[in-house]
């Protein structure tokens, strides 16, 4: 038996089917959790920012547009929920030496080459979490969820000139940051 189409789920969950949208939770959890962690920096707020988007998500279901893919949708939907708490708290990052902590407890299994590839995305979510909430947001939704300066500029409600220049800035400050600690 085929999985139902997106789209299909959408249609039966706004016709009252709770089955149909926890299977589109299903389908996109671990991609909404991976938005949520890489914005927040935090397993615990990264999991609250989760539940949140799909709870968010499934209040404002009437408003998408199922002819377009779920997916993108509940992911930017994550990625504004976790911009709008990061504004609102001015979260701080997580210290280094935590973050350092983790690589060693989780690499300490990992063959040499797979453990070294893991400190260095350790070191580059560092590196964001340390940005600027804006600058973070810029940078995830160009670099991990592919959306285009315009798509960008609508989605957060900023100029096109400022999602380039935000762009420009978060990858200099990541690019020096990254120079920084080789």
């Amino acid at each position: 038996m085929q999985d139902a189409s997106d789209r299909s789920l959408v249609l039966r969950t706004r016709d009252g089917d709770r089955k149909a949208y926890g299977e589109l939770v299903e389908r996109y959890q671990a991609s909404v959790f991976n938005v949520c962690l890489r914005m927040m920096g935090e397993r615990r707020e990264a999991e609250d920012s989760m539940q949140d988007a799909f709870l968010r998500a499934h209040a404002r279901l009437e408003t998408f547009d199922e002819e377009r893919p779920f997916g993108p949708w509940i992911r930017r939907v994550a990625a504004n929920l976790c911009l709008n708490r990061l504004k609102a708290h001015r979260s701080e990052p997580l210290p280094l030496e935590h973050v350092v902590d983790r690589v060693h407890q989780s690499s300490a299994a990992l063959p040499e080459r797979a453990a070294i590839e893991h400190e260095r995305q350790l070191r580059i979510r560092q590196a964001i979490l340390e940005l600027p909430a804006h600058y973070r947001a810029v940078i995830e939704l160009r670099h991990f969820q592919e959306l285009s300066y315009a798509e960008i500029s609508s989605e957060l409600g900023i100029p096109l000139s400022d999602v380039k220049s935000h762009l420009f800035r978060a990858r200099k400050m990541l690019a020096k940051e990254l120079d920084a600690n080789v």
